[in-house]
């Protein structure tokens, strides 16, 4: 069973189901960070590929999320970043890498809600868009910060990132700061090889 810590003093804690990226993928999307003009870059440690966002969450229910997640069966696959992409998220605009076609990263995010939603977990189901959110921008650019902004982007569009193997998912805390959000692992959940 998956090694967890969880906080018995929280009565809510912020939670999401994410993939954990290796060193060498987050190295090469800090040095696509610096090619950006404009926008927060996400901290190299909070680069990561969100599965399922679950929100605000009692401590009670965490329990029953790993629960949950620790039945999931699914096989280890090679995951690939291409490309670049834009949208909003809320208030924001959001630059993201885009990730390759993948059926079983597909596969896991289906197996992961349909777990969470039978054991009772209640959280907003969104589409989802696989991605790794690389910056977020400003509410209010200049007419010069967005040309250079799309100029930039259009001369990046061809990333693709050295692929790599997705050997396990996690349960993450995130904590709002006025300086971002501090992500917090909770459980490690391996997937199976072979």
């Amino acid at each position: 069973m998956p090694k967890c810590s969880f906080s018995e003093a929280d009565l809510f804690m912020r939670v999401f189901v994410a993939i954990d990226l290796p060193e060498f993928a987050r190295s090469e999307l800090v040095h696509l960070q610096n090619a950006l003009p404009v926008g927060r870059p996400v901290p190299e440690e909070n680069l990561h590929l969100t599965l399922s966002f679950l929100g605000e969450q009692r401590d009670t229910a965490i329990e029953d999320i790993h629960a949950a997640l620790s039945n999931i069966r699914a096989p280890v696959f090679d995951l690939q970043l291409v490309g670049i992409g834009s949208f909003d998220q809320g208030t924001r605009q959001v630059i993201y890498a885009d990730v390759a076609r993948c059926h079983q990263l597909l596969g896991l995010e289906q197996r992961i809600t349909r777990s969470l939603r039978n054991a009772g977990v209640e959280f907003q189901k969104r589409r989802f868009r696989p991605h790794v959110t690389l910056a977020r921008l400003p509410n209010l650019m200049s007419a010069c910060e967005t040309n250079n902004l799309h100029e930039r982007l259009a001369n990046i569009l061809a990333f693709r990132a050295s692929p790599f193997e997705v050997s396990s998912f996690q349960l993450y805390q995130s904590t709002l700061t006025p300086n971002g959000a501090l992500h917090e692992v909770l459980a490690d959940y391996e997937l199976e090889s072979g």
